[in-house]
């Protein structure tokens, strides 16, 4: 279009022209091209690959403990094998005793708010008591500050080949509540008993930090190495074990009926009872009805284990069917309280379900066996086994079960440090959550479709924090929208209108093939993203992860070409806000036909507005712009434009 033509149609409005607003937007901030450049290094590829020299340390862990349940109390030890894959020699290692959370005193203790929170303490004294500690069979100097164990080496661990062994005598005291991550619950038949944080365990030491080694202080999940597990956990009789990996006993722990029950189960897709409501109790259900009873498990390539315990739990299980064929079983494990068609009954379908889903869309589950534990614990993951709450049911039990084993994607098969970036695994699985639930039993718990421009108000509220923070320093009331929702919303606006499924998938499906059993860190997500998809995606990373900007497109003004419809019109659209989307255009016909146009984000490097031609020569009843609400804007009120004098035609 000649400029005099431009020029006499800027001039010529037929249409009503919004209150002028003040715009926030500036390019150069948005499209800095210097923002989230890094160089490759030998361990970490500018393209998000880990590099050629890559290297990651390893624990393997062999653990025995019994458990009171008179004094509720933990005492054993573990054996720790640590292998230094590193080019440092270490002449000191770091261990993480996150039970000494548990007491008043520790740092998590003294940093809950006085009205408590979920992942504060506020009046129990637990913590580990360390009875003696071992290097390569020797005493070991160690010191321990809050939840943190310093053993000094008397001879340095080797680089790249080293080799040592650890071991630990320990008990402590059972709490009641720990976090929300574990602790106990009293039901009509028994305690249930859900273990974590049940062992000492092994720092990560990485190429970017060395050792790791922030406290725990309850928000901030866990970062830990991989190794494979042999644990074995002595009960009373009557109690049934379930736990991380696979149970290698089953002959000591089971009747002949129960394993002739398993064996039913793992063949079918219906759920298949192993211990029922009515023999729940029965010493003829258990293979010895007096002593003790040590249940052995195997969990390999595992970067931790927990497990539960009780004498009330009702018991079923179904096959899981992976893509490669391998076994795999669904279990949950209840109290009666729990039973019913409405409630955990449907446990090991809703099991099965998720597990089902994310193999075939992402990535292979990994365990034998993946458990679902009703007791107090609203909804924790570890790996093969979760805990959530025994009186969820319907929905609510679809929904925790669901983001609990979506968990075992992230982060224990991409095994984020989730105590620094805790996004990079409740985002991520929040994220899959949507379509995992919109998939299920045929959309039974389906939603409606989400509005982007109703969520705004809470992604853009003023006390909003940046995602990319650690969980510790987040506000409690924000930890909901910052880790979980902002970031699941991210990527959903990523998979469905800047990349396209096809695009999204294939990426994200490489960053876990890359990742997968190693340490990524946002940067690696983020250039396997671009690299896989192959799309420089610095505006959107910025804008929404580490910034809190706000999105508010509008539709600035529409001018008829010499005033004339049969010329077409000239639209401008505006940026008002520091962030930036794709802009989708409809245009209403005075006849009621609709028509599109798709605008890419590159329309705002040259500044907030963007002029175009539309697409009809016939009279237009409005233009509005993200007619769909498929993008975060929090002003819907400038978004659509309408002629001054248009009045809709009668009826006939």
């Amino acid at each position: 279009m000649k400029k005099t033509l431009l020029a006499a149609c800027l001039l010529l409005s037929s249409g009503n022209l919004f209150s002028q607003q003040k715009s926030n937007y500036s390019q150069y901030d948005l499209f800095n091209p210097l923002f989230n450049y890094t160089l490759s290094t030998p361990t970490r590829s500018g393209t998000g690959s880990p590099g050629s020299t890559y290297w990651q340390n390893s624990a393997d862990y062999k653990i025995n403990i019994a458990l009171d349940d008179e004094k509720n109390t933990v005492e054993g030890d573990v054996e720790i094998t640590y292998k230094n894959a590193s080019p440092d020699k270490l002449n000191f290692l770091w261990l993480q005793l996150d039970q000494n959370q548990f007491n008043t005193k520790s740092r998590g203790g003294l940093t809950t708010p006085i009205n408590g929170g979920r992942f504060g303490n506020t009046s129990f004294e637990g913590g580990y008591q360390i009875k003696s500690v071992s290097i390569d069979g020797k005493p070991a100097d160690f010191y321990i500050n809050d939840t943190r164990m310093q053993i000094k080496l008397a001879t340095p661990i080797v680089e790249r080949t080293g080799i040592t062994k650890i071991k630990i005598s320990y008990s402590f005291k059972i709490p009641k509540y720990g976090s929300d991550r574990m602790g106990t619950q009293e039901v009509n038949q028994g305690t249930i008993y859900e273990m974590a944080q049940w062992y000492p365990r092994m720092s990560v030491y990485d190429d970017i930090e060395g050792w790791n080694v922030l406290p725990y202080l309850g928000a901030g999940e866990f970062y830990l190495e991989y190794g494979n597990f042999e644990y074995a956990v002595t009960v009373p009789a009557s109690h049934i074990v379930v736990g991380s990996g696979e149970l290698t006993n089953p002959n000591e722990c089971w009747t002949a009926e129960q394993i002739k029950r398993f064996a039913e189960a793992s063949n079918s897709d219906k759920t298949v009872i192993i211990l029922g409501k009515d023999e729940v109790g029965n010493g003829n259900t258990r293979p010895k009805k007096e002593g003790k009873i040590t249940w052995k498990f195997r969990c390999n390539n595992a970067r931790d284990v927990a497990f539960s315990s009780s004498k009330s739990f009702i018991i079923d299980a179904a096959k899981i069917n992976l893509p490669s064929g391998k076994k795999c079983l669904a279990m949950s494990a209840y109290p009666a309280e729990s039973a019913g068609d409405k409630a955990w009954s449907r446990s090991t379908e809703y099991v099965k379900g998720s597990i089902e889903y994310y193999s075939k869309w992402l990535f292979e589950y990994s365990y034998p066996v993946a458990t679902n534990v009703a007791g107090s614990i609203s909804g924790m993951e570890y790996p093969g086994i979760i805990f959530c709450g025994m009186r969820d049911q319907t929905e609510s039990l679809w929904g925790v079960t669901d983001h609990e084993f979506g968990h075992n994607w992230f982060p224990m098969i991409v095994g984020t440090n989730e105590r620094k970036f805790a996004w990079m695994d409740e985002g991520f699985n929040t994220f899959i959550n949507f379509y995992s639930t919109d998939n299920f039993n045929s959309g039974e718990y389906k939603g409606n479709k989400m509005d982007m421009h109703q969520m705004s108000k809470q992604l853009f509220r003023e006390s909003a924090e940046p995602i990319m923070n650690i969980p510790d320093v987040i506000q409690p009331n924000g930890l909901g929208y910052e880790a979980y929702y902002k970031p699941a919303i991210g990527l959903k606006i990523l998979r469905e209108q800047v990349l396209g499924q096809e695009r999204f998938d294939y990426a994200f499906r490489e960053y876990i093939k890359r990742w997968a059993f190693k340490h990524p860190t946002p940067y690696d997500f983020f250039k396997t993203i671009e690299d896989a998809a192959g799309e420089d995606l610095s505006w959107f990373w910025r804008g929404w992860f580490y910034e809190t900007w706000k999105l508010d497109q509008s539709v600035k003004d529409v001018q008829y070409i010499e005033q004339d419809p049969k010329n077409g019109a000239i639209i401008v659209i505006e940026n008002l806000e520091k962030l930036a989307m794709p802009a989708v255009v409809e245009f209403e016909m005075v006849g009621g036909t609709k028509e599109r146009v798709t605008l890419p984000v590159e329309i705002w490097q040259r500044g907030g507005t963007w002029t175009f031609k539309s697409t009809t020569n016939l009279p237009l009843k409005s233009v509005t712009i993200d007619p769909d609400h498929v993008f975060p804007d929090f002003n819907s009120k400038n978004n659509t434009w309408k002629p001054l004098n248009y009045k809709a035609p009668k009826p006939n």
